[in-house]
């Protein structure tokens, strides 16, 4: 494993948060996976392109991204070790041989200069320590031509997730903290593009996109699987017994509205960012 600066996420990613979205990658897919498109066709990947994931977590986008450059190749870095355990054998049972998985952290990995065509990126940028010097390292990572297309999180406040989470703060703190932190840093386009600029990116453009996020098959379902979520279960944790119960009835009564015949379904929404290397 190469050098490590964000230490609090290395923690996390190597520990329970870890452990529980590697356990549960095909949930966590269905959570996510309706994006995928929108950064896969952003991203126009060719056959022969060389191909970074940032922050690749399972891997479900970096395997999509290797059957589009069937004569390229791609790489995917992320610090959990669980994770990449998990892509690692999801990839080998598709039988994909032209990409790899790296743990390290992107911020300060060895890239070889100009080694990328394309860098991308569902919902693994959010946490960089300093993320100035995170997307410079990605900048240098890529070819002259190159280009970035990352999703990332867009404000909670009147979203579905969000009203969902804030159903549970009167009786536990918001798990994901306020807007324009934590999951959602780059929440306001303007912060994004000051970061992207600063880190040498040009032609820099922040589109609102949304997909549906199947979160459970049935309210019962929906109500556990979330609950276990880290940032969730953490402060459920905390809390003494009376108040983390009243905290999970909420939560239920809250997801309720979007369950479904088939699933309990919420309307994701995202930031599709794009941007050129030059």
């Amino acid at each position: 494993m190469t050098d490590i600066v964000n230490t609090a996420q290395a923690e996390a990613w190597n520990g329970y948060e870890g452990e529980h979205w590697a356990t549960h990658d095909d949930r966590f897919d269905a959570v996510n996976g309706g994006f995928n498109e929108f950064v896969l066709n952003a991203a126009a990947i060719g056959e022969t392109d060389r191909v970074l994931d940032i922050g690749c977590g399972n891997g479900q986008l970096t395997r999509l991204a290797a059957a589009r450059a069937p004569k390229g190749r791609v790489s995917g870095v992320d610090l959990s070790g669980p994770m990449l355990a998990t892509a690692r054998a999801r990839a080998g049972a598709e039988g994909l041989g032209n990409l790899t998985f790296e743990q390290g952290d992107a911020q300060v990995f060895p890239f070889e200069p100009g080694s990328f065509d394309v860098a991308l990126s569902r919902f693994g940028v959010m946490f960089f320590a300093d993320p100035v010097a995170a997307f410079a390292n990605v900048h240098r990572a890529l070819s002259p031509a190159g280009r970035l297309a990352f999703l990332c999180m867009t404000e909670l406040q009147g979203t579905d997730l969000g009203s969902v989470l804030a159903a549970m703060e009167p009786h536990v703190p918001r798990p994901t903290g306020a807007d324009g932190t934590g999951p959602t840093s780059f929440a306001d386009p303007v912060r994004t593009r000051a970061v992207l600029s600063g880190a040498g990116f040009t032609g820099i453009d922040c589109t609102r996109v949304e997909a549906d996020q199947i979160w459970g098959a049935d309210l019962e379902d929906a109500t556990a699987f979330m609950a276990d979520w880290g940032p969730v279960k953490h402060h459920l944790t905390l809390a003494d017994p009376e108040t983390a119960a009243k905290a999970r009835a909420a939560l239920t009564a809250a997801l309720r509205p979007f369950a479904q015949a088939d699933a309990v379904r919420l309307r994701g929404t995202a930031w599709l960012v794009t941007a050129r290397k030059s």
